[in-house]
């Protein structure tokens, strides 16, 4: 079963940081992910909502605002270059894309490091939106895609049969033992978010769960 950072680690560190993404590294993930969005002046920052809310609780949408002010109000606010830059390629990256955000920015990026030698497994490109995966697939069919989707199995399904993929993440409330084994004995890659119970994930690691896509990585060291 892989253990999967969930933005970062964000149970012990700031989510969507490198610092959070070192630590999760540190504490032997074998993926990491986390979000992408993208600034009024095309830049790709790594942040789960679509506003910034500063210690104010001043809310700056994002692709209203430029990276430079935004950063003014979160200091820490990591861009996908400077992950790339500064942590490399030690372990695969689950990229999500969030549903709307412009696809260009994020492939120009991509396609810049597979061109320096980056192979096509460091990155894992997933979404709940299937015209997001449409649009990333059609310029980057080599990168493995994830489908997120919420609890049904159905849609979850299809989608990943008109990409070509075996990936599937779904929200682990919605999930039982019985599932995830009829899943895995169907050939699909599932995991499960936000699994943060080690007594769960090894319990449905024995019934064929691909990965625990997990807040804490400390607790799931094996």
């Amino acid at each position: 079963m892989k253990i999967i950072g969930h933005r970062g680690a964000r149970g012990i560190a700031r989510e969507n940081t490198l610092t959070g993404i070192k630590k999760a590294i540190e504490h032997g993930v074998d993926e990491v992910e986390f979000d992408l969005r993208v600034t009024a002046d095309k830049v790709v920052i790594l942040h789960h909502d679509p506003y910034i809310t500063d210690g104010n609780g001043k809310k700056l949408t994002i692709s209203q605002s430029t990276y430079n002010e935004l950063r003014a109000h979160k200091p820490d606010l990591a861009t996908f270059k400077s992950v790339l830059q500064n942590i490399g390629h030690p372990i695969p990256y689950y990229i999500e894309i969030k549903p709307d955000e412009p696809t260009q920015p994020i492939i120009d990026i991509i396609e810049t490091y597979l061109k320096k030698g980056w192979k096509p497994n460091y990155f894992l490109l997933a979404s709940f939106s299937q015209n997001t995966l449409l649009e990333l697939h059609q310029q980057l069919p080599q990168i493995t895609k994830v489908i997120n989707e919420s609890w049904s199995s159905l849609t979850a399904t299809r989608r990943a049969k008109a990409l070509g993929t075996k990936r599937i993440s779904m929200n682990s409330q919605w999930l039982w033992f019985g599932f995830v084994k009829a899943m895995s004995r169907q050939g699909w890659q599932l995991s499960a978010y936000t699994l943060n119970s080690p007594i769960k994930a090894h319990r449905w690691k024995k019934h064929g769960l691909y990965g625990a896509i997990t807040d804490y990585p400390d607790l799931m060291d094996e």
